[in-house]
C-alpha cells in the first residue's frame, strides 16, 4: 500500500517505529518491531517550492494551469488583477504548507481594490495551518491568478512506494479535501497505478484512472495526456512527490491543475541547478540551512535529547537507545565519516543553537573518523559556547584512547560514556535530575 507523505512541518515528529534498527550490543531488552520506543532514520529533507513555481514547471511539460503573476506587494497585486482581466481573481498567500483556504490564505477578489487589500491582509502575516504548526509561517509572496469555472474538483498524486519500487499515480474524485483523510476513512476512493521510472504512463492505464474518478466521456482523452505529462515531470525532475488537489474540469470543458505541489529528491539536486535555484530559504530551518553548508545531515525532531553522530545506521541505534531509556530525540544530525575538526564544531554549535536541547549525546565511532578529531572539535565548541546544558560523549574506535584522554583533560565539564547504553542512561538521568 502506498504511505501517503505528510505536509511540511517546522519540526519533525519525534522518531516512531520504522524500519528495523541495530541496536548496540550492550543494549539491553532492545525494543522489538511496532514498539513505541523503536526510533527510525528520518529521510534527507526534500526539497520543496511554492505552488506558482510547481505549476511553472508542470506548464513547461504541457500541463494546463491558471494565468496568474507573483506578487510580493499590495500594489503589485492590485496590478496583477488589472493585467489578468478576468473578472474574478484568486489571491493566494505561497507558504510550503496545505490547509492555506481554512486560514484565510486564500481569497476571491471580484476588483483590483479588493485585490489589494486581500494581499494587504495576508502579506506579513504568520500564516497558522494545520501543516505549519501553532508557529505559523510568515506570508512573503502572493500568486494572484484568474478564476477559473470549475465544475468539478478531483485529486492526482504521485510518490515513489517502496514496495512497488517505482512511482506510483494515484487518483480520486474527492479533490480540494484532505487526501490523507479519504485515505483513511474511504480508501477505495483511491485508484493506483504503477508505472515505470522512465516516466512512461500507460495511455491505457491513464484512462483507467481518469475514467475511474469519473471525468466526463468528452474530456477522457484531455486527462490522459494530462497524467501522462505529470509522469513525464515526475521521473525527469527526480520529484519525491508530485500533487495536483485539485484537478478540475471546468464549464467551458478544460482540464486543468488548479494548485500544485512538488518535492524534489534532495540527492538528485545536483542535476537540477535550475530547480536549486527555486529554492526559498526563508521556508527552512535555519538550523538545517547552516548544516548544508558544512555537509553536514541534520533534521530537528520534537524531543530534548540533541543527537551527533557519524553514520546514519549509528544514529539509528542512537534514536531507538535514547528511547529505550524514555528520552526523546531533538534532532538527526550526521556528521559524516570524514569530518575535520571545523566541520564537528560547527555541528555542536548548531545542536547548541536549538532552545528545545535540553541535553547532548555525542556517540562516535572513530574509523576513517578519528576520536581525537571529534574530542577536538567538542572541546572547540564548549570553551566556545557557553554550555548550560549535560553533555554525555561516548567514543569507540580509532584512537579513543587518546579522545577520551583530552576529554578528561579539558577541565569543561563533560559526561564520558564507555557504551551507547550507558551514555544514554546518563544524559536520561542527567535531564531528570534538571526537573
Amino acid at each position: 500500500m502506498v504511505e501517503l507523505p505528510g505536509r511540511a512541518r517546522k519540526r519533525r515528529p519525534a522518531p516512531g517505529p520504522g524500519p528495523l534498527a541495530r541496536l548496540s550490543s550492550s543494549a539491553r531488552d532492545p525494543p522489538t518491531a511496532g514498539d513505541p520506543r523503536r526510533a527510525r532514520v528520518p529521510d534527507r529533507p526534500p526539497m520543496k517550492i511554492h505552488e506558482f513555481q510547481a505549476k511553472q514547471l508542470l506548464a513547461r511539460y504541457g500541463v494546463l494551469v491558471p494565468r496568474g503573476r507573483e506578487c510580493t506587494s499590495a500594489q503589485a497585486a492590485a496590478e496583477a488583477y488589472t493585467a489578468l482581466g478576468s473578472p474574478v481573481a484568486v489571491v493566494k498567500a505561497q507558504i510550503h504548507a496545505g490547509g492555506r483556504g481554512k486560514a484565510g490564505g486564500v481569497k476571491l477578489v471580484k476588483s483590483a481594490e479588493e485585490a489589494r487589500a486581500a494581499a494587504a491582509g495576508m502579506l506579513g502575516v504568520k500564516l497558522k495551518t494545520y501543516q505549519t504548526g501553532p508557529e505559523g509561517e510568515e506570508v512573503r509572496r502572493l500568486w494572484v491568478e484568474e478564476g477559473s469555472k470549475i465544475a468539478k474538483e478531483y485529486y492526482i498524486g504521485i510518490v515513489v512506494d517502496r514496495a512497488v519500487g517505482g512511482p506510483v499515480m494515484m487518483a480520486s474524485s474527492e479533490g480540494g479535501v484532505d487526501i490523507e483523510h479519504v485515505a483513511a476513512t474511504t480508501p477505495e476512493k483511491i485508484l493506483k497505478q504503477a508505472f515505470g521510472s522512465d516516466g512512461k504512463l500507460a495511455a491505457a492505464d491513464a484512462r483507467r484512472l481518469v475514467q475511474g474518478i469519473g471525468l466526463p466521456a468528452n474530456l477522457v482523452e484531455q486527462g490522459v495526456v494530462l497524467l501522462q505529462k505529470l509522469a513525464q515531470a515526475f521521473c525527469e525532475l527526480d520529484c519525491s512527490l508530485a500533487e495536483i488537489n485539485p484537478l478540475v474540469h471546468t464549464s467551458d470543458g478544460k482540464v486543468l491543475a488548479l494548485d500544485a505541489k512538488i518535492n524534489f529528491d534532495s540527492n538528485a539536486l545536483f542535476r537540477h541547478p535550475d530547480v536549486v535555484a527555486l529554492r526559498d530559504l526563508h521556508e527552512e530551518d535555519p538550523k538545517e540551512i547552516q548544516a548544508s553548508k558544512f555537509d553536514l545531515s541534520y533534521i530537528a525532531l520534537d524531543g530534548n535529547i540533541g543527537c551527533m553522530v557519524n553514520g546514519a545506521g549509528l544514529a539509528m541505534a542512537t534514536m531507538d537507545v535514547i528511547k529505550l531509556h524514555g528520552g526523546e530525540p531533538a534532532n538527526f544530525l550526521d556528521v559524516g565519516g570524514g569530518a575535520t575538526k571545523e566541520k564537528v564544531t560547527e555541528a555542536f554549535k548548531i545542536l547548541l543553537s536549538d532552545s528545545q536541547v535540553k541535553g547532548v549525546l555525542v556517540n562516535i565511532f572513530g574509523g576513517i573518523m578519528k576520536c581525537d578529531v571529534i574530542a577536538g572539535g567538542v572541546i572547540a565548541a564548549v570553551r566556545e559556547i557557553s554550555l548550560k546544558v549535560p553533555l554525555v560523549v561516548r567514543l569507540e574506535g580509532t584512537n579513543v584512547e587518546l579522545g577520551k584522554k583530552m576529554l578528561e583533560e579539558s577541565g569543561l565539564p563533560i559526561i564520558t560514556a564507555s557504551d551507547l547504553d550507558e551514555a544514554a542512561s546518563k544524559i536520561v538521568k542527567a535531564l531528570s535530575g534538571r526537573k
